[in-house]
């Protein structure tokens, strides 16, 4: 066991690569299936905070939710936006690799590199 914790999708290529890199590695990452055990607004903030981005940097625009919450409204704050990712949490961009107090986005995979 190590000190990171993945933000994970399985049925995401990127976050099964991504996972990957980290266990060849060596390394075992405490796997949070975030669909299934949906992060609260006050975790959103904290992994806001150690990926050093906005809300709307995290959203996935391209999911149906995005639409139907009308999230590319501009006039929306950092709060709505959070509450929205955490009622919503396909809307959270995934794989989110934590470490101590840093994070980064495993877009590619390969960015997890300079975490680990």
């Amino acid at each position: 066991m190590t000190d990171l914790k993945i933000y994970h999708n399985p049925r995401c290529s990127k976050s099964r690569q991504t996972l990957a890199l980290i266990e060849e590695k060596g390394l075992t990452p405490t796997i949070i299936r975030y669909l299934e055990s949906p992060p609260d607004a006050a975790e959103i903030s904290d992994l806001l905070m150690k990926l050093g981005i906005s809300a709307r940097a995290l959203l996935r625009k391209g999911e149906q939710d995005y639409k139907d919450q009308n999230l590319k409204n501009t006039q929306l704050s950092e709060a709505e936006l959070i509450d929205a990712m955490a009622t919503y949490p396909k809307l959270i961009e995934r794989p989110i690799v934590v470490k101590n107090n840093k994070a980064i986005l495993g877009r590619p995979p390969e960015n997890v590199l300079d975490l680990i």
